[in-house]
């Protein structure tokens, strides 16, 4: 199965964590941006990062997203729903999913909400695509 995480990049470590743990059970990471955090970015380096990314989210069977997200991870969302992925939206609590949180979009068909630790979110992840 080939996946891509998008998330904040205060989160980098836990995609690290997610992307670890989805590898070490034979899964294909498409696109790691995590790589690209720190140092001078460019508007051409920019550019690049974003059409990996975009790569990495077409070459996904399943797109990851970590809540609390970034502007950016929102993107990546549109981009897998316009794509039709399947599509996990994963946050540590419920607080990302009430009513005046929440955004419309998390409701659509192909999406699925998990609401636990990292660990437990991974095994939904895996056991929901056997």
């Amino acid at each position: 199965m080939k996946f891509y995480i998008g998330s904040g990049m205060k989160n980098s470590e836990l995609v690290n964590y997610y992307a670890k743990k989805l590898e070490e059970n034979g899964w294909e990471h498409t696109y790691n941006w995590t790589k690209n955090i720190g140092g001078n970015s460019s508007v051409e380096d920019l550019i690049k990062y974003s059409k990996e990314e975009q790569q990495g989210i077409i070459d996904a069977d399943v797109v990851i997203i970590l809540l609390k997200a970034g502007r950016g991870s929102h993107i990546e969302l549109g981009m897998a729903l316009a794509l039709n992925k399947k599509i996990f939206l994963c946050s540590p609590t419920e607080d990302e999913f009430t009513l005046e949180n929440t955004v419309g979009f998390y409701q659509l068909p192909n999406i699925i909400k998990l609401v636990g630790t990292k660990d437990e979110n991974i095994k939904e992840i895996i056991n929901y695509t056997k």
